[in-house]
C-alpha cells in the first residue's frame, strides 16, 4: 500500500490528509513535533485571553484520526533522505515514504539583534509560544511591561493579548505609520489612533537595537535607535515570519526563501511536494506573492495536492486574493488588490476612501483610473460578503456598480447601522456622479431571476 507522509500538522498538512483519505485508501502519516493533535493557530490568542481552553481550538475529536486511519507521529524531522525515500527523526525511528508532502509552516523572524535568544524573548506562532507567554507574562505583577517589536498582524494580536491582563505594552514600529506597507495612509492612520486609544505605547519610526540581560540571562530592558532604554520583562518578536525549512538545506530539495514548487506544488525531487506557508512558487500567480502565509491558501493547497497524488493532477489556483483580521476590536477585510502605494506598473490604480466622522469605520475602493474597473476593497468595521466581491472581481465590474450595490455585500446583522448612503453621497460629491443606492434580491445575486428591490 502506498504510504503518504506529511511533515506538519497545520491547516495545510491536515487538509491534505483529510482529502487523501476521502479520495483513496492509501496509508497516511502526519509527523509533527508541535502538538499531538491539529489545532486552530489563529485561536491561540483567545486561549490566553480566557475566551476558550486549548482543547476548544481542536476542530476534531481525538478519535477522529484513528477512525479515519490517519497515523499521527510525534517527532522532529532532522533530515529528508530522498534517495532512499525516508525521514530521519530526532530520537525516533526512521519513517519510509512513497510520497512526501512538506507542510512545515513558518517561524518568527529574527534579525540578529543582540539578546534575541534571552529568556523572556519570544514570538507568537506555535503552541510552545503560547505556553512561554503564560510563563513569562501570567499577570502584571510578574510582567511589569512588555515590548513588542514589529508592526504587523501578529504584533497587534500580541498587544491585545497582553492588554487583556492589564500588562503595559510598548510597541516598536520601524515604519512611519502602522502597517503602512500594506494599508493606504487613511487606514493606517486610523489604526494608529485606535492603538493609542487602547493605552498601547506606540512608537513609530523606532527600531530595536539591543535586548539587555539581567544576571540570570533573562531580558530586563531594550534599547532603541532613538536612544531610549525601556525596562521590560517580555520582548515579543513579531517582525513577520519566514518558511520553516532550515532542516532541508542539505536535502537536495530546491530552496529559495521556502521550498520551491511549480503550479502543481511539486518540488524538483520526484514524489516530494510542498504546501502552505513553507511553499514558494517559482513564478508568482498574478499579483500574489510567491509565499503566502495565509490560512485559506494552506487549506486550498492541501486539497489540490491530494487530488494530484490521487491521479487527478491539477494546478493550484487560489483565485482572487482575500484576507481578514482584527485590529483590537476593529474588523478588517480585503478583497482583490488595494496597494498602499501602487508600484510603478500599477500607476493606473486610484483609490476612493471614506471614513466615518466619529467611529473607527472606513473603506477604501481601488479602481482603474481609465476604465473604472473595480480592483479591490479594504473595509474596517463593516462586515462584507466574500461571495459578492469574488463575483464582482470575476465579472470585472466597474467601480460605479460596486458603490451602487454595496448593500448587497453588507454582511452585518439586520439591526446594525449601515453606512452605504453616506459612502455613496461622498462618492457622488467627489466624482460628480448621481448614483442611487441599489439592492438586488438574493435570488438575483446568485443567478436566478427576480426583481430589484
Amino acid at each position: 500500500m502506498e504510504h503518504i507522509v506529511i511533515i506538519g500538522n497545520g491547516i495545510a498538512g491536515v487538509s491534505a490528509a483529510r482529502h487523501l483519505r476521502k479520495l483513496s485508501d492509501k496509508k497516511i502519516s502526519i509527523v509533527s513535533a508541535e502538538t499531538d493533535y491539529f489545532f486552530s493557530r489563529t485561536a491561540l490568542m483567545y486561549v490566553y485571553m480566557g475566551h476558550m481552553k486549548f482543547e476548544h481550538t481542536q476542530p476534531y475529536e481525538n478519535w477522529f484520526w484513528k477512525k479515519n486511519r490517519i497515523n499521527l507521529v510525534k517527532g522532529f524531522v532532522n533530515q529528508v533522505d530522498h534517495a532512499n525515500k525516508k525521514l530521519i527523526l530526532q530520537d525516533a525511528p526512521e519513517i519510509a515514504y512513497d510520497k512526501l508532502i512538506i507542510a512545515t509552516g513558518s517561524k518568527p523572524n529574527k534579525f540578529g539583534w543582540p539578546g534575541q535568544d534571552l529568556k523572556g524573548v519570544q514570538g507568537l506562532y506555535s503552541k510552545q509560544d503560547l505556553d512561554a507567554l503564560e510563563a513569562n507574562a501570567p499577570n502584571k505583577d510578574v510582567c511589569n511591561r512588555a515590548v513588542i517589536v514589529g508592526g504587523g498582524l501578529i504584533g497587534i494580536e500580541l498587544a491585545e493579548m497582553l492588554r487583556s491582563r492589564d500588562i503595559p505594552v510598548t510597541f516598536l514600529v520601524r515604519e512611519s505609520s502602522f502597517w503602512n506597507g500594506v494599508l493606504p495612509s487613511g487606514e493606517s492612520n486610523m489604526i494608529n489612533e485606535h492603538i493609542l486609544e487602547h493605552h498601547i505605547d506606540l512608537r513609530l519610526e523606532t527600531n530595536l537595537v539591543e535586548i539587555i540581560s539581567d544576571e540570570n540571562g533573562r531580558a530586563k530592558a531594550v534599547t532603541t535607535d532613538k536612544g531610549d532604554t525601556i525596562e521590560c520583562n517580555v520582548v515579543g518578536l513579531t517582525a513577520g515570519v519566514s518558511p520553516n525549512v532550515d532542516f532541508l538545506k542539505e536535502s537536495g530539495i530546491e530552496l529559495g526563501r521556502g521550498v520551491k514548487v511549480n503550479r502543481f506544488l511539486e518540488t524538483n525531487i520526484e514524489d516530494i511536494y510542498a504546501i502552505g506557508d513553507c511553499a514558494e512558487q517559482h513564478e508568482p500567480i498574478g499579483n500574489r506573492r510567491p509565499i503566502e502565509a495565509v490560512w485559506y491558501t494552506g487549506r486550498m493547497m492541501g486539497e489540490t495536492v491530494a487530488q494530484t497524488i490521487c491521479g487527478n493532477r491539477i494546478e493550484y489556483k487560489p483565485g482572487h486574493w482575500f484576507n481578514s483580521a482584527k485590529f483590537l476590536d476593529v474588523e478588517y477585510q480585503t478583497y482583490g488588490w488595494v496597494f498602499a502605494k501602487p508600484p510603478a506598473k500599477k500607476e493606473f490604480e486610484q483609490h476612493f476612501h471614506w471614513r466615518h466622522a466619529t467611529e473607527k469605520i472606513c473603506i477604501t475602493v481601488a479602481y482603474h483610473k481609465d476604465t473604472k474597473k473595480f480592483l479591490g476593497i479594504n473595509t474596517f468595521g463593516i462586515r462584507m460578503r466574500h461571495e459578492i466581491f469574488d463575483r464582482w472581481l470575476t465579472e470585472e465590474r466597474g467601480v460605479d456598480h460596486v458603490v451602487e450595490y454595496l448593500k448587497d455585500a453588507n454582511f452585518d446583522p439586520e439591526f446594525y447601522k449601515h453606512y452605504e448612503a453616506e459612502i455613496l453621497a461622498q462618492y457622488n460629491t467627489e466624482f460628480g456622479t448621481h448614483l442611487q443606492p441599489k439592492k438586488k434580491s438574493w435570488k438575483r445575486i446568485f443567478g436566478k431571476a427576480s426583481a430589484t428591490v
